[in-house]
């Protein structure tokens, strides 16, 4: 259903008037922008289960377990060792008959999924899962080679969850993680992966995914190891890009949340430390904007001395940037009317349904949804697993 936006003209009033009208022109920027509403509702959702089920490992705040349900798949379990996270996927409706776990995967009693099977009459079961991805993120790059301890790191949980997999013998899993897992100073940890799918008569993709390309209103990049103990016939089907559907644009699924209802004390840069500079950067931009390198008459700053992310503001008619999970104060994406984003507005782009519930402080959300696979992209990596099952 269509919607109109009133485009607030008066927070571009700080921007270099080239920008500005740039900006307006590329764009079509007027004061009334019409809206398509995208985000959708879940937990009063009837969903058509199929005779697949799952167990989701390392569940988060439930953004895979969400992408099943998406799917048609029965989440039997969840498990977690973060209690807000559990406590998240625990509040909503949708996950009611599941059988939740707070607790180090290495302190589970892994017989107790026997028994969970055996009385849902499951038929076909798929795992899911996202083992901590921290040993194998960018983040660790800036630090020195030396001190990365990659497959090492206690962090590193995907021998447990493969593990998991040996002992419950599922018809079919994912193995969800970071990009830079791709690296080749993480290569070991690839191929350690794929011998140990291989030798345990299961088939196997690698597939690398960017969130956008599924119709998420965000970029994102995950490598998936999709594996069945059939033969895999079929890759993930790609709905947006270049001769398919247009890329989602962040304003159709945030708008709603720019009603003052909505305020969060934590959004505010008012008299803060670069209040001034985030107020003239136009849409799309980051403080490369504020630098020589950009003809600004009076430059700020100097061109890649800080991270890209640095002053990064999200443009309303594209796709946003990657929500971090632990964000600096003046870390992007930030909100084109010079603000931090609301929580709801980090879950949307996120592509999590409008009534799914968080739970703990802002900062423990943040990093719960930050750290979550986009549920859209999650159903799309689960639809591609159950057709090769």
């Amino acid at each position: 259903m269509k919607k109109k936006y009133i485009f607030n003209f008066d927070s571009f009033s700080k921007i270099r008037i080239s920008e500005k009208r740039k900006f307006i022109k590329d764009f079509q920027v007027k004061k009334e922008i019409d809206i398509v509403h995208k985000q959708q509702k879940i937990n009063q959702k009837k969903i058509n289960y199929s005779n697949v089920h799952a167990i989701s490992l390392f569940s988060g705040a439930g953004g895979l377990d969400l992408g099943s349900v998406l799917a048609g798949t029965k989440v039997l379990s969840s498990l977690d060792f973060d209690k807000d996270s559990i406590n998240t996927i625990r509040q909503n409706k949708i996950f009611k008959d599941s059988e939740h776990f707070c607790t180090d995967i290495r302190d589970f009693n892994l017989k107790k999924y026997n028994q969970i099977i055996k009385k849902n009459k499951t038929e076909k079961l798929i795992l899911l899962g996202g083992p901590p991805c921290q040993p194998f993120s960018k983040a660790g790059y800036w630090i020195t080679h030396k001190k990365i301890l990659g497959k090492k790191d206690p962090r590193n949980m995907i021998s447990e969850y493969l593990n998991v997999i040996k002992i419950i013998q599922p018809d079919g899993f994912i193995i969800e993680n970071v990009e830079s897992i791709l690296h080749p100073k993480n290569i070991i940890v690839v191929k350690e992966i794929e011998e140990f799918i291989y030798k345990n008569n299961f088939d196997l993709i690698r597939y690398t995914a960017n969130a956008i390309n599924f119709g998420v209103p965000q970029k994102r990049k995950r490598v998936f190891f999709i594996a069945t103990k059939k033969r895999i016939k079929f890759e993930p089907v790609q709905t947006h890009g270049e001769n398919l559907k247009p890329y989602e644009r962040v304003i159709d699924w945030i708008y709603q949340y720019e009603n003052m209802k909505f305020f969060e004390k934590e959004e505010s840069v008012k008299n803060k430390t670069y209040e001034n500079e985030l107020k003239q950067i136009p849409p799309g931009k980051n403080y490369f904007e504020l630098t020589e390198r950009d003809k600004h008459p009076n430059p700020v700053f100097k061109a890649n001395k800080r991270f890209w992310s640095f002053l990064l503001k999200l443009n309303p008619f594209l796709p946003s940037w990657t929500i971090p999970a632990q964000p600096g104060p003046w870390v992007g994406p930030l909100h084109w009317n010079n603000r931090r984003l609301r929580v709801p507005e980090i879950a949307a782009i996120q592509s999590f349904p409008s009534d799914y519930k968080f739970f703990g402080n802002r900062r423990s959300i943040q990093k719960q949804i930050g750290n979550a696979v986009p549920p859209i992209l999650g159903k799309a990596m689960i639809d591609c697993l159950i057709k090769n099952l």
